[in-house]
């Protein structure tokens, strides 16, 4: 793969693997609390961000898939952080040493379906590559945007997760056409 040109390419975004250049727009994507509402609703930092860059290229070393860097296909602008990722969570119920998907919208992109279209094409690249998986996400209770996309995607809900003073996490999966859960 030639990293001078995107991985992927929808309609509007193109998508790329995590590169060290990408550090500085990350960290001001989500840097508004508004975007960390549903992150943990917790303050970020550069070294915060560096990390998930870190883990987002990790996973792309490591199992051949990851988060791709979304980017406006018109102006190059970093729209979204979205796709499927390797985690371990910490705490079972599903989320560790499991395929999971993922997706942060900067805030002027919100409504837009920036995340439906990157997800779209980030699960029918890692099925037709990787082959159909069972695929976990998380998202926190009141996200009430992120439970509608990931249900448009397939994903169903198994579990809820407690996280003490934090909103509860809504685990959900999606499973390979034709398996039991």
């Amino acid at each position: 793969m030639n990293d001078d040109e995107p991985f992927l390419l929808t309609e509007r975004l193109a998508l790329w693997r995590p590169r060290a250049s990408d550090r500085a727009e990350l960290f001001a994507m989500v840097a508004p609390p508004e975007v960390r509402r549903f992150l943990g609703d917790r303050p970020t930092s550069e070294a915060d961000e560096f990390a998930r860059l870190i883990r987002n290229a990790g996973s792309w070393a490591l199992y051949g898939y990851g988060t791709f860097i979304c980017r406006d296909r018109t102006d190059g602008r970093l729209v979204a952080l979205c796709g499927l990722f390797h985690s371990w969570r910490g705490f079972g119920k599903g989320l560790d040493d499991a395929i999971e998907a993922g997706w942060i919208v900067a805030q002027p992109d919100w409504g837009k379906g920036i995340a439906g279209e990157a997800m779209r094409a980030a699960i029918a690249w890692f099925d037709a590559a990787i082959g159909p998986r069972r695929i976990a996400c998380m998202i926190e209770e009141g996200n009430d945007a992120s439970l509608a996309l990931a249900a448009r995607l397939g994903f169903v809900r198994y579990a809820v997760e407690d996280m003490g003073e934090e909103r509860p996490l809504i685990l959900l999966e999606r499973l390979p056409e034709g398996a039991a859960s």
